[in-house]
């Protein structure tokens, strides 16, 4: 009868030793998924296609004129990160780290030709920006709005978002291929001919103000904020023609600082940072 008992104690010891295996087994399984479901979570972009406007002068960084090459590197990684994410990324890069039509006029230039040259700027630009992107991995195209290949393709809408749909950066230079049109314009256009669901506007302040904040210690920085009131206060956010098209389109734009490493992501995962402005 001892043996017996022994033997039935034995057999459940057993049972118990599977079920606890078992049982961690389980919360390995469930910990692994929520895990991670929490890393899927963390890279879910806030929006599928995007248009990135870029300040020419921005890409000074440090330097009086033209590139600095640790700022051009650093947008080039943060735009990697969100290409990561899955994101389609157009992009418009201005070019008033080189040239700039409208001070050019004012020193005595012919208005068109002025213009032409900041035109070449952006391409000049968007060169290098997708040489910094292919060279950290990211597929990039040039796209032109004025005939120019091999340098860039010439810039259609349908052939763009092809290239989207395909995975690369698409940067749309020579603004919008006519003269007395700011690249914000540009942007605005091919930001609503992509069918972008944002344009982001890449500048060094973190957002818009009710004054420049550079000069008036008091501004304060709206969250967000119509285009009604941007109109209503005279705010300085894009030229006039820029705003109008988005507004009329209802596409809306957030503002932020571009310069500081790791906010682009922040606002493509849905961080309150910058500024929305909408309908």
């Amino acid at each position: 009868m001892l043996q017996n008992c022994y033997s039935g104690c034995t057999v459940l010891l057993k049972c118990f030793a599977k079920i606890k295996d078992c049982y961690c087994r389980v919360i390995e399984i469930l910990y692994f998924c929520g895990y991670n479901n929490q890393t899927n979570q963390d890279n879910m972009a806030q929006y599928k296609r995007i248009l990135l406007k870029l300040s020419g002068e921005s890409l000074m960084g440090g330097k009086q004129y033209g590139i600095d090459e640790v700022r051009l590197n650093e947008y080039a990684a943060q735009i990697k990160e969100i290409a990561e994410m899955g994101v389609q990324i157009g992009i418009v890069i201005g070019g008033g780290n080189i040239f700039r039509g409208l001070s050019g006029a004012s020193k005595g230039f012919d208005r068109v030709k002025g213009d032409q040259m900041g035109m070449l700027a952006t391409v000049i630009n968007s060169l290098a920006l997708s040489s910094a992107l292919v060279a950290q991995g990211v597929k990039a195209k040039v796209l032109t709005a004025i005939r120019m290949e091999p340098i860039g393709e010439f810039y259609n809408k349908w052939r763009a978002i092809e290239l989207l749909e395909q995975g690369n950066v698409v940067i749309m230079s020579g603004g919008t291929g006519n003269p007395f049109f700011t690249t914000d314009t540009g942007s605005s256009l091919r930001g609503i001919e992509i069918e972008a669901d944002v344009m982001l506007k890449g500048t060094r302040v973190d957002g818009i103000y009710t004054a420049d904040p550079e000069k008036d210690p008091t501004a304060t920085k709206f969250s967000d904020i119509t285009y009604d009131e941007i109109y209503t206060r005279g705010l300085k956010v894009m030229d006039l023609t820029a705003t109008t098209m988005c507004k009329e389109n209802n596409l809306p734009i957030i503002v932020f600082d571009m310069d500081t490493n790791g906010n682009l992501k922040k606002v493509m995962s849905g961080e309150n940072i910058g500024t929305l402005v909408h309908n």
